[in-house]
């Protein structure tokens, strides 16, 4: 599998919560002490170009993160040999129902189904780690419509990479293909249909999605 189109092959997408303090603060959260993560189907990416869609009755927020693509197999990898199973990385959205979201915490439910619709995971192309040399260290961002919704750096993360890789790898093998989704900076909120969204990592990569209704919401 050639790295360049991991999406087709990958097996998991891992995303890490609340990685980042003023993220967990402006929903209400308690920042987290240690790492903590949900699973995303791989049939939600989507690829540059390609169209979010809002499935009936949701508030769909972005969120944008640096994605992390998985080199090799990674089985309780300590932090200090992680970063040598990292092969690349991506920009990426992990898109939320936050209705949904917030509805299954009341109840003490999974998240799944407000992060696994298919579509929510747009995701740019792959990035070789020799080309972001301190991935701790980079500015992500998010337009909507041509303006600014959110801007933050890597730097802020609470859990750097190598930290999460020795986290998920002690509990499931990461394998070539994989991708973790680290964590989004403050500012998140609604995209509509009809909307354009583009994203990048300032001055490596951007790429850009537009936001549909689903068939089903206009009956």
């Amino acid at each position: 599998m050639s790295l360049n189109v991991f999406w087709e092959s990958s097996k998991k997408i891992v995303a890490i919560g609340r990685n980042f303090a003023e993220h967990a603060k402006e929903l209400g959260n308690a920042v987290p002490t240690k790492p903590f993560f949900f699973l995303k189907p791989t049939t939600s990416f989507v690829r540059p170009g390609g169209a979010v869609v809002i499935p009936p009755r949701a508030d769909v927020h972005h969120e944008v993160e640096l994605a992390v693509i998985i080199g090799s197999t990674a089985k309780r990898v300590k932090a200090a040999e992680a970063m040598n199973h990292v092969a690349g990385y991506a920009v990426a959205l992990d898109m939320t129902a936050r209705n949904f979201q917030m509805e299954a915490k009341e109840k003490g439910l999974p998240w799944s189904a407000a992060k696994g619709y298919d579509t929510f995971c747009p995701i740019g192309d792959f990035i070789e780690k020799e080309k972001i040399k301190d991935p701790h260290n980079v500015e992500l961002w998010l337009k909507i419509d041509g303006q600014i919704k959110q801007k933050g750096s890597t730097n802020q993360m609470i859990f750097d990479i190598p930290q999460l890789i020795e986290h998920v790898s002690s509990i499931m093998t990461l394998e070539r293909g994989d991708v973790i989704l680290t964590g989004t900076p403050s500012g998140v909120g609604p995209v509509k249909a009809g909307q354009k969204l583009e994203c990048g990592v300032t001055g490596i990569t951007e790429a850009t999605f537009h936001v549909e209704a689903h068939p089903e919401s206009k009956l």
